[in-house]
């Protein structure tokens, strides 16, 4: 029998399912009903979900309180059998209307913002060591404590870029921030907590390292507007520009009988002020830095993120089998031609960040990517 063709060309809705499992064993505990809800997903910083159980009865209430347990549960969201985004349950917030109506509304972090919870448990140094054998070191340390183990996997590639790093345990940092420091210096690299279900079709988190950056898909996927890009904007910001940075690290004056002032260093854009761009200063904090070079790269590394107008595109598309967060650090060619790109525009990016928003009361499915330039 012959389809229709409103059979044969009309896609499919896909479903969304919500697995909520214990943080530290990954047991199921319960896969409960969504509402309203949005997931992001980011290179270089943590992503989020939020989203509504509705609660019409005591039977799905008491399930709901079971599984909604802030800092203990972690959430898994799969899209037609794929997992799409996890991460930790940190806020639930019951609440009942006027008619008495219930529903319980979550918000959840990807599982990188775990280390955002976890300082070091003592004094940590290295020598000599790959960037990336010592950010593996610094999440095996926060799992290797009691109760602290959510079973990140760490793998064995390197960045090729060999490291002196020391952690004291008086600093009380975090497990992430001292990653960003890390990532943050000349010549650094990406990182982030990938998920995604492994040949076995076992639930996987695992620490993903990119060097310089996190790169996914070999060819670039081609975006138009008009065509699959539903909405865009290019937005050039120059309040964050500068051609000179000054970094301040601590003291590395240990006397304490005399006054100590903090390790300060500047850097310029000598180029961009002889191209004629007017003298743009900045300037950053390093606390617990008290190595002249060190600091020095820090702020090396953060003028040349710098230098220029900051642009970072955002388009809305169309989901198809192309758009996925498997997506995040792959290129992208952007062709816009309208009345601002009278003549096409045809420009490579790379995708650092993904919003999406699942079909719900008659919208249609969408995802919101973030691109800065390569």
């Amino acid at each position: 029998m012959t389809s229709s063709p409103r059979t044969a060309y009309t896609p499919l809705t896909p479903v969304y399912r919500a697995v909520f499992c214990d943080l530290r064993t990954d047991q199921v505990i319960d896969v409960l009903p969504l509402t309203d809800t949005k997931f992001d997903d980011y290179i270089g910083k943590s992503g989020s979900l939020s989203a509504t159980v509705p609660l019409p009865n005591a039977t799905l209430a008491r399930r709901a309180r079971a599984a909604l347990v802030p800092g203990r549960t972690a959430v898994w969201l799969e899209r037609d059998g794929d997992i799409w985004w996890g991460g930790v349950l940190w806020t639930c917030t019951p609440s009942s209307d006027e008619r008495g109506r219930m529903q319980a509304a979550f918000q959840a972090g990807t599982f990188d913002s775990y280390l955002d919870h976890r300082i070091l448990s003592g004094p940590l140094t290295y020598a000599a060591l790959d960037q990336f054998e010592i950010a593996r070191e610094l999440v095996a340390h926060a799992q290797k404590q009691p109760g602290g183990d959510i079973g990140i996997q760490l793998g064995h590639e390197m960045s090729g870029v060999a490291r002196d790093a020391s952690y004291p345990y008086s600093s009380l940092s975090r497990v992430r921030e001292l990653l960003d420091s890390l990532a943050q210096l000349a010549d650094g690299f990406e990182w982030r907590v990938y998920c995604y279900r492994d040949a076995e079709g076992r639930r996987t988190k695992r620490l993903q390292l990119g060097h310089p950056t996190i790169t996914a898909s070999a060819s670039d996927i081609v975006l138009d507007h008009p065509g699959q890009i539903i909405t865009y904007s290019l937005p050039a910001d120059s309040t964050v520009q500068a051609d000179v940075w000054v970094a301040r690290g601590d003291s590395p004056n240990s006397d304490q009988s005399e006054e100590s002032q903090p390790l300060t260093v500047s850097v310029e854009a000598p180029d961009d002020l002889a191209e004629g761009w007017p003298r743009l200063e900045s300037t950053s904090d390093h606390s617990g830095v008290t190595d002249e070079a060190t600091l020095r790269s820090l702020a090396e590394a953060q003028l040349a993120q710098q230098r220029m107008p900051e642009v970072i595109p955002e388009i809305t598309v169309r989901l198809d089998g192309r758009i996925t967060p498997a997506l995040l650090g792959a290129g992208i060619r952007l062709r816009l031609r309208d009345l601002w790109h009278q003549e096409t525009q045809d420009e490579r990016y790379r995708v650092v960040g993904i919003a999406v928003e699942p079909p719900q009361r008659g919208k249609s499915e969408t995802a919101t990517l973030y691109l800065e330039g390569v």
